[in-house]
C-alpha cells in the first residue's frame, strides 16, 4: 500500500485525522516562515500517541535541532540544506534524515544515496517563495518514470485528494506527502481533505 506523510500538524483535530484514517508519518514544521510552524512545545503535546514523527527543519543549526530534540522525539528530520549538511545532521544527531529535493527535470533526480536515508521529490520552489516546500506546487511527475531511486523516497508538491492518485500512477511514486493540499485556508487543516487524500492514495 502506498505510505502517507501528513505534514505541517498544528492542531488536535489534523492530527486525530490523519491518525484515523492511517497515515504513517505526520510532520511538524520547525520553520517560522512557515504558516504551519509549531514550537517544540506545541509539537511535543501533539505528538502523544503519534508513531512517527517526522520534523521539517530549513538551513538549522546544530542548537535548533537540540531544542527541538530536547522536547520530542522525532523520527525522521527533513532537513532543506545541502546534501553535505544533511549528511553531517546525520551523523550529529543519530536521526534518519530526509532530504528534499527540487526537480525540474531528469538531471535533478539524485542517483546516489549522500549519506542521508530517503529523499523528498518535490517541485523547485516559485519565484519569490519564501519557503522551499510547502507551495502547493506540482512538476511533470512522468520524469521519474525510469528512475532508479537510490533510497526510499516520498512525491510532494500539488498533491490534493483529486490528483494524488493519478500522480502516483504517473511517477510510479511509493510514498507521498501533503500540506496545503488538505488545507482550508494557509496553515489551517481540513480534516475532512485528510481523509479523502490518505482514501485516495490508498486506492491507488
Amino acid at each position: 500500500m502506498i505510505r502517507v506523510k501528513i505534514c505541517g500538524i498544528n492542531d488536535p483535530a489534523s492530527r486525530d485525522a490523519a491518525l484515523g484514517a492511517g497515515a504513517d508519518w505526520l510532520g511538524f514544521v520547525f520553520f517560522p516562515p512557515s504558516p504551519r510552524c509549531v514550537t517544540p512545545a506545541v509539537a511535543a503535546a501533539l505528538a502523544q500517541g503519534v508513531p512517527s514523527r517526522v520534523g521539517l527543519f530549513v538551513t538549522p543549526t546544530d542548537a535548533e535541532i537540540t531544542a527541538v530534540l530536547a522536547a520530542l522525539r522525532l523520527d525522521v528530520l527533513q532537513v532543506y540544506d545541502t546534501a553535505e549538511r544533511c549528511a553531517a545532521v546525520r551523523a550529529r544527531f543519530g536521526v534518519p534524515v530526509w532530504r528534499p529535493v527540487g526537480i525540474a527535470g531528469p538531471a535533478d533526480l539524485p542517483v546516489s544515496a549522500e549519506g542521508v536515508d530517503g529523499f523528498v521529490i518535490e517541485a523547485h520552489p516559485p519565484a519569490g517563495a519564501t519557503r522551499p516546500g510547502g507551495n502547493a506546487v506540482a512538476f511533470d511527475w512522468s520524469v521519474l518514470r525510469g528512475w532508479t531511486a537510490p533510497l526510499p523516497w516520498l512525491l510532494a508538491g500539488g498533491l490534493t485528494p483529486a490528483n494524488v492518485a493519478a500522480a502516483i500512477r504517473a511517477a510510479g511514486a511509493p510514498a507521498v506527502d501533503v500540506s496545503s493540499g488538505v488545507e482550508r485556508a494557509k496553515g489551517e487543516k481540513d480534516p475532512a481533505l485528510i481523509r479523502a487524500f490518505i482514501a485516495a492514495a490508498h486506492a491507488a
